[in-house]
């Protein structure tokens, strides 16, 4: 049985299209509008009433483009990833954090993404190119390939955090420190510790990098991984 979301992600070619007036629509115009009504307001306002509105057509005139809403969802979200930046050298290291940062730059972009990243079935071209660049990434590495995917899914997941993170607050570690401020003015001394590391990272103005530090830390253990591998002792 024909599966809608597969259809719509990876579609067959189009026949060649008959003389006449070109269609007002295309899916890439009702996939750019969802993205607009999930930008503005989440992914959850995502209807086909409200795109079709967003769009000045009528509701039924979308279904000539795209089955129903769970297919637009998936179309959305492959589009807004976009494709994968294109890294190349041997530099596994330098490569993979280019794709790391990257992704967070897309998904910052458009924030509603960390919902459905976690919740597809069906990946789409756009999505399979970022399996494909940073699995490239590693290639030269003796990481196997389960080692890889779970090296692309710390990463990811490290990212969607982040992102969500910041869609509640633009500066979360700032937001924290504001909350437990009074706390620590009236019960710091039950908390010598926490009261040192806020003031230390205060005074040296390391706040809110948790992205890179977690990233960089993902990466030495790969990186550690890596060296152990290629070391004369390793019976592998």
């Amino acid at each position: 049985m024909s599966d809608g979301v597969t259809d719509a992600l990876w579609p067959a070619p189009a026949p060649a299209r008959k003389r006449g007036p070109r269609p007002k629509l295309s899916v890439e115009d009702v996939v750019a509008a969802g993205i607009a009504v999930a930008d503005a307001d989440g992914v959850a306002a995502v209807t086909m009433q409200r795109v079709a509105d967003e769009l000045g057509a009528a509701k039924m005139a979308l279904y000539r483009h795209v089955r129903g809403k769970p297919e637009l969802i998936a179309l959305m979200l492959d589009s807004a990833l976009g494709k994968a930046p294109e890294t190349d050298g041997d530099n596994w290291r330098e490569r993979i954090g280019v794709w790391a940062r990257t992704l967070h730059e897309r998904m910052t972009r458009h924030p509603w993404t960390t919902e459905l990243v976690v919740t597809r079935t069906v990946p789409g071209p756009q999505e399979m190119s970022w399996f494909e660049a940073g699995l490239a990434a590693l290639a030269t590495t003796p990481l196997t390939g389960a080692e890889r995917l779970d090296t692309l899914a710390l990463l990811s997941n490290q990212v969607n955090s982040s992102v969500r993170q910041a869609a509640v607050s633009a500066d979360p570690e700032a937001s924290l420190a504001a909350a437990l401020a009074p706390i620590m003015e009236t019960h710091g001394s039950r908390f010598p510790h926490t009261v040192a590391a806020f003031s230390e990272t205060g005074e040296s103005g390391a706040q809110d990098n948790a992205l890179g530090y977690g990233i960089e830390r993902i990466l030495d253990g790969v990186a550690s991984l890596i060296s152990w591998r290629r070391s004369p002792s390793d019976p592998k």
